[in-house]
């Protein structure tokens, strides 16, 4: 347990899309209709009752220093620090998300970035105050913490914490120490804020011109838009110019994140752990060897992988695929198009497996204006769901373009925002945050759901052919290319630990030669030219959150066998889901996971999931031999 932790809980997917309906020059934020904008005054009015929280905030602090020395003496002192602590920490964290929220609607607003710096300051300063608690915790007896909880009923609420201590004595410091780790915070996110700064604000992206003759602006959103061209020659010449000046400037992104590096091996070493993955992983105590087999059970599947690749390859009518096409439309001519309101019709009507109430809070994330949709200039990229501000609701972050996989990832967010809604609704603060790693469960799971109601729809071969196709593309991206970037991350992390540099040269050689054993390069599969090189300098999981992207992975393992069973009509697996939702941290997630019918230490879910994609395989490809005839 951290107990003082920012719940800035920013949960990415990596699409990064651009409205079309408006085209690239044309994407200022004040001509887009409000109910397409969320509403941040449900947290706070203005900035002035922003301001004058914080002051509040800052002047409480101090409360936290009469509990100092005397936690073990008896079980009220104990309760009343924890409830003062959670109290400060539920108000940091609505703080933290407004300047958060605000900042990301235009980065290059300097009045919101200086708002972020002020409250990151004002988190630091928290953490240094209760600094003391978890090593005094630590010299209580077990025992005696338990014949606390038994005196006073009141600390039941906070018992996994008490427990997730103790759990981890060896990795906790002295009181000096544990200040020093907390005040090291004002240093530890300078590279991923520079990164961010550096990559939606500053960053000198170019524009091509088209094979129609258009230009064509090459930012992260333009980029993500116009790889997915149908003529080949278009799509090549965005990827040479995008990931070309990408490595112009890998030098100055190589920097960024072997600081970012750096600043893992200091806490692994000031928390006396073997390596940055075990301390990453016991933050939720997940034992490495999840990682460590999840890397292995995707690499010896990746004939199943390069299988779809061949399919790829086989419906674009290509002699040689190259790593540009793997964006483009699998079938010609099907371009499906979704408006906001039609999304939301199908989602809610995909929905409803998991019970009227679940969708009455979908619709109401629609009208009550908890989602901010569409694209607009210094706009933060991607998408993103935030449930930290415990007494309000979640809000989301879009790019969103009117494409299927626009709705696809509406659907997902909306998944972060129901288990955050349901943590919230169900759990007292204390225990209301769920781990990260169960996180991406309740995301892909909506996009499972989503896509099995799509396809009941449409009769059309065409189609389904595509839609089906769609669905491999999310494999890839959230179980293979995710598992890639987690070999990447621990493979530089393993080079830092053993004293070795990382340059952006460094960064690029190690990032080819992975993209091409994972793509089949050197098998004829899929041909990843050498400009692909510089590609990890677009990842900003690398610079924001370590050791994260492999959630993406188990997670979809998970939600794929939980879905699998809602979508059949089990009510008991239904419910069980539902309560998963609602359990917010009141367990650790592979015992969470292990309630909701999953158990993630096992093979079983990742062997289910290859089977269903070598399924979809089967399907498409008879398809196909259908459509010949």
């Amino acid at each position: 347990m951290e107990l003082i932790k920012p719940a800035i809980f920013l949960l990415f997917f990596s699409t990064i899309l651009i409205m079309s309906t408006m085209n690239s020059q044309e994407r200022d934020r004040s001509i887009i209709p409000d109910k397409y904008k969320w509403n941040l005054t449900d947290i706070y009015p203005n900035d002035a009752a922003w301001k004058t929280a914080k002051d509040q905030l800052v002047s409480e602090l101090s409360s936290i220093d009469q509990f100092k020395g005397t936690l073990s003496k008896s079980p009220q002192n104990l309760l009343n620090c924890l409830e003062t602590v959670s109290k400060l920490s539920k108000e940091f964290s609505r703080l933290s998300i407004y300047a958060g929220l605000s900042a990301d609607q235009d980065t290059r607003d300097s009045k919101y970035l200086a708002m972020s710096q002020e409250i990151n300051q004002v988190g630091s300063t928290f953490g240094a105050k209760a600094a003391f608690i978890e090593p005094e915790i630590l010299l209580i007896d077990r025992a005696i913490i338990e014949s606390f909880i038994n005196k006073e009923k009141k600390l039941e609420v906070y018992k996994h914490q008490l427990d997730d201590i103790l759990r981890r004595k060896v990795h906790t410091g002295t009181v000096g120490e544990e200040k020093i780790i907390a005040d090291a915070g004002l240093m530890s996110g300078a590279a991923p804020s520079v990164y961010g700064i550096f990559s939606d604000a500053d960053f000198p992206y170019e524009s091509i011109t088209l094979s129609d003759g258009k230009t064509a602006k090459l930012d992260k959103a333009g980029f993500s838009l116009y790889r997915t061209l149908p003529i080949r020659k278009d799509r090549m010449k965005v990827f040479a110019t995008y990931m070309g000046k990408l490595n112009d400037f890998r030098r100055t992104f190589g920097t960024q994140l072997y600081e970012k590096v750096k600043s893992d091996i200091f806490y692994m070493h000031s928390r006396n752990y073997e390596s940055c993955l075990q301390s990453s992983l016991d933050a939720n105590n997940i034992p490495v060897k999840v990682y460590h087999a999840l890397i292995e059970n995707v690499n010896a599947n990746l004939p199943t992988f390069h299988r779809y690749l061949q399919l790829r390859k086989r419906m674009m009518g290509l002699d040689e695929l190259h790593y540009y096409d793997l964006y483009a439309p699998l079938v010609p001519g099907v371009d499906l198009k979704y408006t906001v309101e039609e999304s939301e019709k199908n989602i809610a009507l995909a929905l409803q497996p998991l019970g009227k109430q679940y969708v009455d809070v979908i619709k109401k994330a629609f009208t009550d204006r908890w989602i901010d949709f569409y694209p607009s200039d210094g706009k933060r990229a991607g998408a993103y769901s935030n449930g930290g501000v415990y007494d309000v609701h979640p809000y989301m972050l879009l790019n969103y373009n009117n494409k299927y996989d626009d709705m696809s990832t509406l659907a997902h967010e909306l998944g972060h925002t129901m288990q955050s809604y349901l943590s919230n609704t169900n759990q007292p603060y204390p225990t209301s945050q769920y781990p990260i790693f169960t996180a991406e469960v309740a995301s892909t799971f909506n996009e499972a759901l989503l896509i099995d109601y799509i396809l009941k729809q449409i009769k059309d071969d065409k189609v389904k052919l595509s839609i089906l196709g769609n669905y491999l593309e999310g494999i890839k991206g959230t179980l293979f290319r995710q598992t890639q970037f987690a070999e990447f991350e621990l493979r530089i992390h393993e080079m830092a630990e053993n004293g070795e540099s990382l340059t952006g040269d460094r960064l690029n050689e190690i990032y080819l030669d992975l993209t091409r054993k994972y793509y089949g390069h050197d098998m004829g599969i899929c041909v990843v030219d050498d400009e692909i090189k510089a590609e990890w300098a677009n990842i900003l999981h690398f610079f924001y959150y370590s050791y994260y992207v492999y959630q993406y992975a188990t997670s979809y393992t998970a939600s794929a066998a939980l879905s699998e069973k809602v979508i059949s009509g089990d009510k008991k697996a239904t419910e069980k889901y539902l309560a998963f939702l609602s359990a917010g941290g009141s367990d650790y997630p592979i015992e969470l996971l292990k309630n909701a019918g999953v158990d993630l230490t096992t093979t079983e879910p990742f062997e289910l999931s290859m089977k269903k994609m070598n399924r979809v395989i089967d399907e498409m490809e008879k398809i196909i031999d259908r459509m010949k005839k």
